[in-house]
């Protein structure tokens, strides 16, 4: 090899080296998704008494809260007060990111047969997961 092929050689080597090293340290986006968490949708017959406590004094308003308990993480979305019954609410996602537990829902309107009634609902969702040790960012 000549003297010159030999410095292309090194040159070449060290830009495929300072790639790999740029290539490793790329950031990972700490709002992008780590995993899925599993989750169930409690009933309010099955919730422990101080987070029923806790919705049944906010559930008029729109709230959000979290309740921890016995290795678990109880996520609550309440949509406050509606004119009628027949609300349902959907959980579009639950991940988990590097940063915190992303949580996803929305409110579902009631039926035709339910528009009439004019008896007010209080329409609000809590599910259960495994507990995680990171802030939740309710969408």
């Amino acid at each position: 090899m000549s003297e010159l092929e030999k410095r292309i050689f090194r040159v070449l080597v060290v830009c495929i080296m300072c790639m790999s090293v740029i290539a490793c340290g790329k950031k990972q986006d700490p709002m992008e998704k780590i995993k899925d968490l599993e989750f169930s949708v409690i009933a309010e017959d099955k919730l422990p008494e101080e987070l029923l406590s806790m919705i049944d004094e906010k559930k008029s308003k729109p709230f959000k809260l979290t309740f921890q308990d016995q290795g678990f993480l109880y996520i609550c979305v309440g949509y406050g007060e509606q004119e009628t019954g027949g609300y349902s609410i959907a959980v579009n996602a639950l991940y988990e990111t590097g940063n915190a537990v992303y949580i996803d829902t929305n409110l579902i309107g009631p039926g035709p047969e339910e528009k009439g009634r004019l008896v007010p609902s209080y329409p609000y969702v809590v599910v259960k997961t495994e507990f995680v040790d990171k802030p939740v960012a309710f969408d």
